[in-house]
């Protein structure tokens, strides 16, 4: 028999310690990238947080110190440090170099946890070149520090001589400091802001938890402090800030109910998209679960049994359906469950089916209470949900119609479109393109066995201001949603996008900048999975054409012109400068050369990093108010010192 056949012993490989961690680090933290970066902070953060649920805990500080160093300090109990009875090292050790080892797994130290499986910490430590522990118990400093994971000793007590942080004697706590793997990372830089989102929102879920981000990275160190005394409802009212609101003060409530703790804060807002956020045990749970289904379905039949007894029972013909009575709301729920059961590490979805029945009972209840108390809230609520379900009617009229009138187009595509040949979306691209003109360039220039061309013509609709029925319907939308071919709004598949590359390929000035952001308002709103999973990229056409000598080079911004200015070392007279107007004026070539070749082009992937803040944004840029918008372009002015103004 071969050798090369033969499977014995000696091939199975037993990974030691943290080795399995550094291996495959994707399976704790998601990601090698800039979000897995800053899982770590979070992994560390959340041991606070757990220290501050039990009560232990008011103060977290995070700094970012230079050379890429992140510090994490709190003044909770201290990670223990005396022996462990069966390990026979120090508990701070067992829990810095073993996975599943903590304190969250006997619910006696604590009763509530985000970080459950007892692999935080020590993933962070696992992917770090270095990391040290610092602890402060009864006036003394215990400090360990691990190379790769491993220990480089026992933990010893030090003086105060010489720490990285500011001392006092009466200090409480742990501080964990670190430097990640420049090997298994792709990025080692922290994104500030990215960092300050979702510590905001850790401190809008642990009323009166004070936590600090500090960067020291720059010349003068900036920070920032977060601390919400009013919890959720403060987190509602901070979402709402730009929006026009129905009544003042959200709807809140909090409560126990067979050992779940629920927090609630709801506010409608005169607009028509729907803000849910949904926590377990402060973590984000982006896919949901059984708490917020438990949530979903009390607010719809709460509000169902109000409508019967109200006057506006008279107006509609059939039951408020979750999307109508949703429209509008901006809500946070937040639960405290003992045993979460997640899918995976990254916690995005609970499972416990009891929670579902508690919750919902809860909020049902609390709801009745409060709208019985306040006549005049559930009164505007029912007005604007019942306008909403008139709207989903007149939606859903309009689909039949365009679907009727699709099933008489053999191809239901629509006229504009220059289709692709390529059957497969995962290889095919479809450029929206400003403009007939450019439109007809584009087309030229394209590879037409994977690129598709839909030119687009007249001025956007703003959806933020307008309602599905109207979306639908529009006449420059509806060649968009038929191209993409997997619906619009909740009726939105994913799985049926008939391509995977979305560009959106607009001039390089404030029009082409403006129609941009209200494409990008449509995805978000209506193609909101389109956003989440990367299908959206934007197109960099260039600002000039430089040429001298037969050769031609191409500048995307005034600092690029200049450098090819400089180091061309010709006679200034004999260098010919075009500044393109828009797309139009470039000819099929030269949009394949510079926009369109893979080869070549330069086009920017969106991402949804934070929603939170991307809901802010949106709202800012494109709703009613007007005082909030004039503001962020008066702040961000700079930003488009480039454009053609």
């Amino acid at each position: 028999m071969s050798t090369e056949n033969n499977y014995s012993a000696q091939n199975i490989t037993v990974l030691k310690g943290l080795e399995a961690v550094r291996m495959r680090p994707g399976m704790y933290i998601g990601t090698t990238g800039i979000d897995g970066l800053h899982h770590l902070v979070f992994e560390v953060v959340d041991n606070s947080v757990d220290e501050a649920m039990q009560g232990f805990c008011t103060n977290i500080l995070v700094v970012l110190e230079g050379n890429d160093i992140v510090r994490v300090e709190d003044n909770g109990r201290g990670i223990p440090i005396d022996i462990h009875p069966t390990e026979k090292v120090s508990a701070l050790e067992l829990v810095m170099t073993k996975l599943h080892a903590g304190g969250k797994f006997d619910k006696k130290s604590y009763k509530v946890s985000g970080g459950l499986h007892g692999v935080g910490v020590s993933v962070v430590n696992a992917l770090s070149e270095w990391c040290e522990a610092y602890v402060h118990i009864d006036g003394k400093i215990h400090h360990q520090r691990y190379k790769l994971g491993i220990a480089e000793g026992p933990a010893k007590l030090i003086e105060p001589n010489g720490l990285p942080y500011s001392y006092s004697p009466n200090r409480q706590g742990t501080v964990i400091r670190w430097k990640a793997d420049t090997s298994i990372f792709d990025t080692t830089t922290h994104n500030y802001d990215a960092l300050s989102n979702r510590l905001r929102e850790l401190a809008f879920l642990n009323k009166g938890l004070k936590i600090t981000i500090r960067d020291e990275r720059l010349s003068t160190p900036k920070s920032h402090d977060f601390m919400f005394e009013g919890g959720v409802k403060s987190f509602v009212e901070y979402l709402n800030e730009n929006k026009t609101v129905l009544y003042k003060e959200p709807v809140y409530f909090e409560g126990t109910r067979d050992e779940v703790e629920i927090e609630v804060a709801i506010q409608y807002n005169d607009g028509f998209n729907e803000i849910m956020f949904s926590f377990v045990n402060d973590i984000n749970t982006r896919e949901g679960g059984t708490h917020l289904v438990g949530f979903k379905s009390a607010l719809t039949r709460t509000l169902n049994e109000f409508l019967k007894k109200s006057k506006h029972s008279k107006k509609l013909d059939e039951s408020l359906s979750g999307d109508d009575v949703r429209e509008g709301l901006t809500a946070v729920l937040s639960v405290k469950v003992p045993n979460p059961q997640f899918e995976g590490q990254t916690k995005g979805k609970l499972g416990n089916s009891e929670v579902k029945g508690i919750v919902e009972s809860f909020v049902n209840e609390q709801l009745e209470l409060y709208f019985d108390k306040y006549p005049d809230v559930i009164n505007n609520i029912l007005e604007k949900s019942v306008l909403a379900a008139k709207a989903r009617i007149a939606a859903r009229q309009a689909r039949d119609a365009t679907r009727r009138k699709n099933a008489m187009d053999s191809a239901g595509l629509p006229g504009k479109l220059a289709d692709c040949s390529e059957k497969d979306p995962a290889k095919c691209e479809l450029f929206i393109v400003e403009g007939d003109s450019a439109g007809g360039s584009a087309k030229g220039g394209r590879d037409r066995k994977y690129q598709a061309i839909l030119p687009l013509w007249g001025k956007m609709l703003n959806v933020e201001k307008q309602r599905i029925e109207k979306v639908i319907t529009n006449e420059k939308l509806q060649p968009i949603i038929a191209s993409i071919g997997a619906g619009c709004g909740n009726n939105f598949d994913v799985s049926k996008i008939r391509y995977h590359k979305i560009i959106i390929m607009a001039d390089a000035d404030v029009d082409g900048s403006h129609i941009r952001t209200l494409l990008l308002t449509f995805f978000y709103r209506y193609m909101t999975p389109l956003v989440e999973r990367g299908h959206i990229y934007i197109a960099m056409p260039p600002l000039y054409r430089v040429s001298y000598d037969k050769k031609y080079f191409y500048a995307y911004d005034d600092a690029e012109k200049d450098r090819i200015l400089s180091e061309s070392g010709k006679d200034i007279e004999k260098i010919s400068i075009l500044r393109y107007k828009g797309l139009g004026e470039m000819n099929p070539d030269q949009l394949c050369d510079t926009t369109m070749d893979p080869n070549k082009r330069n086009i920017i992937q969106v991402h949804l990093d934070d929603t939170v803040e991307a809901e802010r944004i949106f709202t800012t840029l494109m709703g009613e108010v007007v005082q909030p918008r004039r503001e962020f372009i008066e702040e961000n002015a700079l930003l488009v010192s480039n454009l053609d103004v």
